[in-house]
């Protein structure tokens, strides 16, 4: 029977590449959307046509109840879980002394809050031996300015991959998490013109930024049967910048 793995804000980007490499792998995945049902279910039909097994489930994770929904989806529709790949997050940049309220509202509801309730739902719910990888961001090793309110939401779920590597350590369920760098985005080209990548890209010892499916291999290895000895850890992905 295959694993069963769930990924969070999949449609698209860093989360599309990994339920695409998952679905290669051999895993059943649940690809998760908020609004683009058309993007989804381009996503499903790759992996669908590779001879893998998808399904689309739309779900807002910001939303507690949305957010259990999904798992209780991805369980009827597979039958188990094993797998959660915690992908959703957002991104404002502002020096400390100019974040307002509401930058800390969207920031904290989306990187922290929501990544909190992943977690604690796939901690009830993933069959043992399973896996859990959260997808963090590089600015919580790399400590540059005006990253300070979105690097403390993403560090909070750093601290309970820790934790919860502990917690669930007797089930043998590793729970890890990657920090990406600078990578090949929508989102990111959305957040910075091309000039700026290129900056990035010329302090990066490898001479390029990421691409989504640089990320997705590493989250795959973590999502897999020869990842069972590291647990608790943080991912470096930056090619050398952090």
């Amino acid at each position: 029977m295959s694993k069963v793995a769930l990924v969070t804000g999949s449609s698209r980007g860093i989360g599309r590449a990994i339920a695409e490499r998952l679905g290669a792998d051999g895993m059943s995945v649940v690809v998760n959307y908020r609004a683009d049902r058309a993007a989804a279910d381009e996503v499903v039909a790759k992996i669908e046509a590779s001879s893998g097994r998808a399904t689309a489930v739309q779900a807002d994770v910001t939303d507690p109840a949305q957010l259990r929904d999904l798992f209780d989806a991805a369980q009827r529709h597979f039958g188990g879980l094993d797998v959660l790949v915690n992908n959703v997050g957002t991104a404002r940049f502002s020096p400390v002394a100019e974040a307002s309220d509401e930058d800390f509202d969207v920031l904290f509801d989306t990187n922290a809050r929501a990544t909190f309730t992943a977690l604690r739902e796939a901690a009830n719910r993933l069959r043992d031996g399973g896996r859990i990888v959260v997808i963090s961001s590089g600015v919580t090793a790399a400590n540059r300015p005006g990253t300070g309110l979105y690097g403390a939401a993403k560090a909070a779920g750093d601290q309970l991959v820790r934790v919860l590597a502990k917690e669930l350590g007797p089930r043998r369920i590793t729970v890890n998490s990657v920090r990406p760098g600078a990578t090949r985005t929508d989102a990111l080209a959305e957040l910075q013109p091309e000039s700026v990548l290129e900056q990035m890209a010329a302090q990066t010892p490898l001479g390029r930024i990421a691409e989504p499916a640089d990320i997705a291999d590493i989250a795959a290895f973590l999502a897999s049967e020869d990842s069972r000895w590291v647990t608790g850890q943080m991912i470096h992905a930056g090619g050398g910048t952090f």
